[in-house]
């Protein structure tokens, strides 16, 4: 092949992808592109931050032509494992790309840019990466939600050290004034979920999916009561334990290797944070029903989980599957409109006294995980592995997106057993629950 062929054909490639950038990129963006060759399309707008601009960056000829297949969440996001694309700076900025795409592009436009794109692919491994879910069995089995929780929560208790709280706690935080640190808030949202459950000294309390065990302990420390936690991840378990040893507080806490629908006992609270995502709409019924059982009458239960926010994702399948972050992440995990999870707890018998939006709190939240991440990128990095500290940092601002950006939202939801007579023990008001901590 004579050196003009190759410039011929180099110089192709390069028009095809700016062709594609083209009517891809939005034409007010904060953030830039760069091409394999050092070609640079500058940002059009000034960083949202005001940090220095954001840079997309093209490693070589075939990146876009992978990137551009269908469905895009899953081959954009396995390219930025494979180091493919890089984003230099602030990754969230890019996901407004998306955004305002999906403003003007409908589904048969991106089928048309996926197959111009293939002209730019060469024959490559496209065998999902090391790093995705292995699952066996029936979906939202027993067997198979442990599977899934070891996949997620049994990677490093030292790399969930490295970014969350200083109690771990892997949920929203609650941010009051706007200007908490991470600790802060997630005291705060501790605090005021015991308080919204009313707790008190030497009542009973079930926190259904516990993680390292900072809720319990928190409840068993400032109001007085004992606890059981419950989780299916041997290393939260692990660590829960010790902490809660190291805090003096085994004598109130107690915590079990245990799936929620093999519970026993009756309890007064119950708190079930961040684990109804891994319920699954087919067994919704039996998580509230199984709640509703070992929950005391005159009981209370508040029930903390992601739903799907008022505005929503692109529906055509074939253009966002949801399958990468089904595929590495959370695998069979499910986002739940509040709606049907309402529909669900009030079909067993629960009363819905409060329910309250944190989706703001989310975004701050997963900014400041990311943050953490960022600060702590070598330790990371020596304690996971590259590819996989590269999907932690990827998975967490497509979250702060989602939540920002109002695709996803996070509903806490106080659920009410009447005892006799129907008579529920509450405040006439709510007025007391928002005191500072």
């Amino acid at each position: 092949m004579s050196s003009e062929t190759v410039t011929t054909d180099a110089n192709r490639i390069k028009e095809v992808t700016l062709s594609l950038l083209q009517r891809v990129l939005p034409e007010k963006r904060p953030f830039a592109v760069r091409l394999w060759d050092g070609t640079l399309l500058p940002a059009t707008l000034p960083s949202i931050t005001g940090e220095p601009a954001t840079t997309l960056v093209l490693r070589d000829e075939t990146t876009l032509g992978v990137m551009l297949q269908l469905p895009l969440d899953l081959n954009m996001g396995e390219a930025y494992l494979r180091g493919e694309v890089e984003i230099e700076g602030n990754i969230e900025t890019v996901f407004g790309l998306l955004e305002q795409a999906s403003l003007r592009l409908s589904p048969l436009d991106w089928i048309g840019l996926a197959k111009e794109a293939m002209t730019l692919r060469r024959r490559r491994d496209s065998s999902p990466s090391a790093l995705a879910a292995k699952m066996s069995g029936r979906k939202h089995s027993r067997d198979r939600d442990r599977q899934a929780i070891t996949h997620h929560y049994d990677l490093s208790n030292r790399f969930y050290k490295l970014w969350l709280d200083e109690r771990m706690v892997y949920s929203c935080g609650y941010f009051p004034d706007g200007n908490e640190t991470l600790d802060e808030a997630q005291a705060a949202k501790l605090d005021l979920i015991c308080r919204k459950l009313q707790l008190k000294p030497g009542e009973r309390l079930l926190d259904i999916g516990c993680g390292w065990g900072g809720l319990v302990s928190y409840a068993a420390e400032h109001y007085g009561v004992s606890a059981l936690g419950v989780t299916l991840s041997e290393r939260q378990l692990d660590l829960a334990r010790a902490r809660v040893q190291s805090a003096g507080l085994a004598d109130r806490v107690e915590l079990a290797l245990q799936d929620y629908r093999d519970l026993s006992g009756t309890f007064d609270k119950i708190v079930s944070v961040g684990m109804a995502e891994h319920v699954g709409g087919v067994n919704l019924a039996v998580y509230f029903q199984t709640a509703w059982n070992h929950l005391k009458p005159d009981g209370l239960m508040l029930n903390h989980a992601i739903s799907q926010g008022p505005i929503r994702s692109m529906s055509d399948k074939r253009i966002m599957s949801g399958e990468f972050m089904r595929r590495y992440v959370f695998p069979d995990g499910e986002i739940i409109p509040v709606w049907q999870s309402l529909k669900e707890a009030e079909a067993v018998g629960f009363e819905l006294r409060d329910v309250e939006d944190w989706r703001e709190h989310y975004a701050k939240t997963l900014r400041c995980w990311v943050q953490n991440l960022e600060t702590y990128w070598d330790d990371a990095v020596a304690e996971v592995g590259l590819e996989r500290a590269r999907l932690w940092r990827l998975y967490l601002s497509a979250c702060a997106h989602q939540f920002a950006y109002a695709r996803l939202a996070v509903h806490q939801a106080l659920l009410a057993k009447p005892g006799p007579n129907g008579h529920v023990t509450l405040p006439a008001s709510r007025a007391g629950l928002y005191h500072r901590v």
